[in-house]
């Protein structure tokens, strides 16, 4: 089963439960032509939802946790998905780089339970968006344990800034698709120097 709001974008998924951050930040309007946002309206928010989550639980082996949506939470999903893009476009480095602690956004809740097979699983609390978070916080702490995390990237070009996950070698991709995003910006950036070159 495919991430529901990655696919869209025809990118290949993070690993791993790092899939369910990737694909919130893929909620979002991006694309040409322009995808719709998925956290538009509550109907839109509770089908990516229960999709995303449907697809996390397949992924990590756990049951599918019952998280609904209401007006309110769909306002602090926005606001949680809009803190958490910022934050990766700031890239995996820019904490390291902080000379002062770092303030905290977002709290999420959850239980760490060790079960009869000796492993240990994460059940998240709280009810509605809070929930939902818990899960893609707990994502995005695995994946900086598993050092995979400064990996996800949103695309440079600022009228696109699709989630990807950057599987070259180096970890220097700064563009979701090379041949959109970055062609148009190479070539944008030539036609500026041409100009500048004309006017000097």
């Amino acid at each position: 089963m495919p991430w529901p709001a990655t696919a869209r974008y025809d990118l290949e998924a993070a690993p791993g439960s790092l899939g369910l951050v990737q694909d919130l930040l893929n909620t979002i309007s991006a694309g040409a032509p322009r995808e719709p946002d998925l956290l538009q309206d509550i109907e839109a928010a509770q089908t990516w939802v229960n999709e995303a989550t449907a697809r996390w639980s397949e992924g990590v082996g756990q049951a599918v946790p019952d998280i609904i949506l209401d007006a309110e939470s769909l306002t602090e999903l926005r606001s949680f998905r809009d803190d958490l893009q910022a934050l990766v476009a700031l890239g995996p480095d820019a904490a390291q780089d902080a000379e002062e602690p770092v303030p905290v956004l977002h709290t999420a809740t959850a239980a760490l339970q060790l079960g009869q097979d000796g492993l240990v699983r994460l059940e998240p609390r709280g009810t509605g968006w809070r929930r939902l978070a818990a899960l893609v916080v707990a994502a995005a702490f695995e994946g900086q344990r598993a050092d995979t995390r400064r990996r996800l990237k949103t695309c440079r070009n600022p009228r696109c800034k699709v989630a990807f996950f950057d599987r070259s070698r180096n970890n220097s991709g700064v563009w979701h698709d090379v041949k959109t995003c970055g062609n148009t910006a190479n070539l944008r950036a030539y036609r500026a120097r041409r100009r500048a070159t004309g006017q000097a």
